[in-house]
């Protein structure tokens, strides 16, 4: 089997990392900070969302990347969006690229509810630069949820469980309330949304949303790993920069064999990682049966995870306390690390599902 990135894929995601390098700079990411959420840090006043980014990734085509040709997309798969994401981590985006484009735009495009008026409807406005959110659970915690123009309700949390009955909804933004909350990561924007009873469209019910939703987490996870490789990849780039001009003793503290150390290792993690993110990506890109793609969605969450929080560990360690202070582009990346290594299933969970596969239960 090959997942390899083609030379198209690898060629798209330079392209969005060089877009990305213009408009999703540090300070960029920084103004997206604040608001009701995070204001304590004093960074700007923002809702998690950088618009010059998410209006030139629209134009790129990316946002379309997964939608099907007859809703006006480029008919992708995963395979072409995992290196995107990555790309979209190493730049901080703070907006939720991989939600909509990725986790929205397949499920409204699933034959399962593609057939939906609604569904066709939404898949053409995803490509035309609309936000759909994705939350598990009856009242799920949603990133950037102030800005959404509409969100793709799962009733069932594959993580805590839900009804025996579950289903999937689409519901526009003016039918929820949004419950603000605090995150390490202000460019989150983080909200419980609690939807109005019997608001929105359901797209599937039964047996159906029980495949969608399993499908949609996995898919969620794998993106979030995405996500971690390249925030991992620029924490450790912005470290080795620092220690090439840091001095201890007259000399850079990069010169100083410990250093090096630790910082190998790190990268270490981050390049056995990467492989199982491409390796789960290309199993969801197949369709393949939902108990593989589990162990594959698992392995590369659990990796990825402790990759980027070693990463971070490091970096921080490397820099000293300055790394964790608001005025360091490091804690932009290492805080945003710390938040998706939890998202979608934290190491130990997916640890756990690999193992009740293996081991039958």
């Amino acid at each position: 089997m090959r997942f390899a990135p083609t030379t198209e894929q690898l060629e798209f995601a330079e392209a969005v990392s060089g877009l990305l390098a213009d408009t999703c700079t540090p300070a960029a990411v920084r103004e997206s900070w604040g608001g009701e959420v995070g204001g304590h840090t004093g960074h700007g006043s923002g809702d998690g969302r950088n618009r010059a980014a998410w209006d030139a990734l629209t134009e790129m085509g990316v946002l379309g990347l997964m939608v099907p040709e007859e809703a006006d997309g480029l008919g992708l798969t995963d395979d072409d969006l995992v290196g995107i994401a990555i790309e979209c981590g190493y730049a901080g985006l703070p907006d939720p690229l991989t939600s909509t484009a990725g986790v929205a735009a397949s499920v409204l495009g699933d034959p399962t509810v593609s057939g939906s008026p609604v569904a066709s409807e939404w898949l053409s406005r995803i490509a035309s630069g609309a936000t759909v959110l994705v939350g598990f659970g009856a009242e799920p915690t949603v990133a950037s949820a102030s800005s959404a123009d509409a969100f793709l309700l799962f009733d069932h949390d594959p993580l805590v469980g839900g009804p025996s009955d579950p289903s999937v909804r689409l519901v526009e933004a003016g039918g929820v309330y949004l419950h603000p909350m605090e995150s390490v990561d202000g460019s989150r924007a983080l909200a419980r949304v609690c939807p109005e009873p019997s608001t929105g469209t359901v797209l599937a019910e039964g047996d159906g949303a029980s495949s969608v939703t399993a499908t949609a987490f996995d898919r969620a996870a794998t993106l979030d790993a995405a996500v971690l490789i390249g925030l991992a990849r620029r924490m450790l780039d912005i470290t080795v920069e620092y220690a090439a001009e840091r001095r201890q003793f007259g000399v850079p503290i990069g010169s100083f064999q410990a250093v090096k150390h630790h910082l190998a290792n790190a990268g270490l993690g981050v390049e056995f990682a990467e492989p199982l993110v491409r390796n789960a990506a290309h199993f969801l890109a197949l369709g393949s049966a939902q108990a593989e793609r589990s162990v594959a969605v698992s392995m590369a969450k659990q990796r990825a995870s402790l990759a980027a929080v070693v990463a971070s560990e490091i970096s921080l360690q490397c820099h000293g306390a300055i790394g964790y202070t608001v005025e360091a582009d490091l804690h932009l990346f290492m805080k945003r690390a710390w938040a998706l290594a939890h998202s979608s299933g934290d190491a130990d969970w997916h640890r756990r599902r690999v193992r009740s596969h293996l081991l039958g239960g």
